[in-house]
């Protein structure tokens, strides 16, 4: 229960961040973004993301209807703290429980937008990973490389929904079980030597997150082939 509650403190923090930032000061520094969450997981917090992660990635396709609850929450979480600090300035904790609350229970109507949403949003961050790979840091061409993913991601998804189903349920298994690699190593080795070889090779975190993703979705494409009882 320790690790879940400094999961919520981490992404409200997080959320309240994003939402303080002025707009003057965005920047892309997305390796620099990266290392300083992972550098604030314990052994415990990351232990969690990996077991979390390996069961989106193998059997995402049997519970992505809570995943997608849980998404819905998380943006009930950052429309909370952003109305908190722009328009009601009150007790963001009870805001946000009330926020949450609600768009939990509207992903149920609306599921199937969300999982189509979600995995048009998966291309999108799956080709700006990959443009970020090749040393396209630029804002302009990350958003172009995202911005293609979104719209190939939304268009295969809103056709074939299984495999929206497991698009994002892989893409999100694989990020969860590198991020609490990443905060096992960070706590284990030099971090220092260990951020300076994901900076030195761009290409590093992207296919760290890519080969666990493509192993996910070979193998759930084949459980949802031989599952019987799988329903959208």
């Amino acid at each position: 229960m320790s690790s879940l509650a400094g999961i919520w403190q981490a992404a409200l923090i997080l959320a309240q961040q994003a939402a303080q930032q002025p707009a003057t000061q965005q920047k892309v520094t997305p390796l620099a973004t990266m290392w300083q969450h992972v550098s604030t997981l314990d052994v415990v917090e990351a232990l969690t993301f990996i077991s979390f992660g390996v069961v989106c990635l193998f059997y995402g396709w049997r519970i992505f209807k809570i995943l997608v609850t849980i998404c819905f929450g998380l943006l009930g979480l950052l429309v909370a703290v952003w109305a908190n600090d722009h328009l009601i300035v009150g007790n963001v904790i009870w805001l946000a429980m009330i926020c949450i609350l609600f768009f939990a229970i509207l992903s149920i109507p609306l599921m199937r937008w969300g999982v189509s949403l979600l995995g048009a949003l998966s291309g999108g961050i799956l080709t700006a990973g990959v443009t970020l790979a090749f040393g396209l840091g630029d804002q302009r061409l990350l958003l172009a490389g995202g911005l293609i993913g979104l719209v190939a991601g939304g268009m295969i998804s809103f056709i074939v929904f299984k495999a929206a189903v497991i698009l994002f349920t892989s893409l999100g298994g694989s990020t969860l079980i590198v991020t609490g690699l990443l905060g096992v190593l960070h706590q284990n080795t030099d971090p220092k030597k260990l951020e300076m070889f994901a900076s030195d090779y761009r290409w590093f975190l992207p296919v760290l997150i890519l080969v666990p993703m493509a192993i996910g979705v070979v193998l759930q494409h084949r459980f949802i082939k031989t599952a019987q009882d799988w329903s959208v």
